[in-house]
């Protein structure tokens, strides 16, 4: 067994009331707002038309907790109870991981997308923001504070994917691990994979693959232009596995384990580190 990238793959992204307001905006960042988020809607339809409505603009009526609330030891807590509240008692790292992941998933495709295909920042400065959430606990719906931008011409994937990182990530997985102890390269390396995993699906789905090679180059770098590291850097490898069959097939597997097995009864994930082979092989 060894590992190898390969240049073609098949990952499937696996597929959320507490009360607050979003920063109203102004008329007119909201009709410039909603003219982007009309744009951003024609990008997903089919099996894809549930990530049309993930973003909604600030005045939208549904409840919502505002970010600074969201980020709130009392808030985390509340909301990773109501998501598997058999864990609560349980390691909180391990929980803290897993609801981490389907907030990445709700979030990720759409943006990525967008600053991708369509050169297009929304504005994600998660104190900003106001996110709706369901009776489980997940992120449904994330109010904007403001007007969607076109992206500058960025010098690098950093840039372009600013908004994202800096402005969402860093702030909501510093919390998280404030509040529960889980170590922040395990919630990179989540963001990292579901990051990879969208990847996955443009490259299968784009006739223009030249316009995902900032996405590609984001997660290949293992420092950021200020020399600091990449924690979004190689979350992926692909091993190439000997099947019954005789055929060699990639196994696509994470390269630090997310943790989930901290929890009572959750077995690893098939895709984590710790396993030699793949579940199936």
């Amino acid at each position: 067994m060894h590992a190898k990238y390969f240049p073609k793959k098949d990952v499937t992204v696996e597929p959320p009331n507490l009360s607050a307001t979003a920063n109203p905006a102004t008329s007119t960042d909201t009709a410039a707002a909603g003219e982007m988020l009309a744009g951003l809607a024609t990008l997903f339809s089919g099996d894809l038309a549930r990530y049309r409505n993930v973003f909604a603009l600030a005045d939208d009526p549904r409840e919502a907790i505002s970010g600074a609330e969201f980020l709130q030891p009392h808030t985390l807590s509340a909301l990773m109870a109501r998501f598997r509240p058999q864990f609560a008692t349980a390691d909180q790292r391990g929980l803290a991981s897993i609801w981490a992941n389907q907030y990445f998933m709700r979030l990720f495709p759409p943006v990525i997308s967008a600053a991708l295909l369509l050169d297009l920042r929304m504005p994600l400065r998660i104190e900003h923001m106001a996110i709706s959430v369901d009776a489980q606990g997940l992120p449904q719906v994330f109010k904007l504070p403001g007007q969607c931008e076109p992206l500058p011409p960025p010098q690098n994937p950093f840039e372009r994917f600013a908004h994202l990182l800096d402005d969402n990530l860093q702030p909501f997985i510093q919390a998280l691990c404030a509040h529960t102890g889980v170590s922040a390269k395990v919630l990179w390396s989540n963001a990292g994979n579901y990051f990879e995993a969208w990847l996955g699906q443009l490259q299968k789905r784009s006739q223009q693959p030249q316009l995902l090679l900032d996405g590609e180059r984001l997660l290949s770098a293992p420092q950021r232009p200020d020399g600091s590291r990449n924690p979004l850097y190689a979350p992926i490898r692909y091993v190439a596995i000997e099947h019954a069959d005789g055929q060699v097939r990639p196994w696509r597997q994470r390269r630090l384990c997310c943790i989930r097995y901290l929890l009572p009864e959750v077995e690893l994930c098939p895709n984590c580190p710790r396993l030699k082979r793949p579940p199936a092989v």
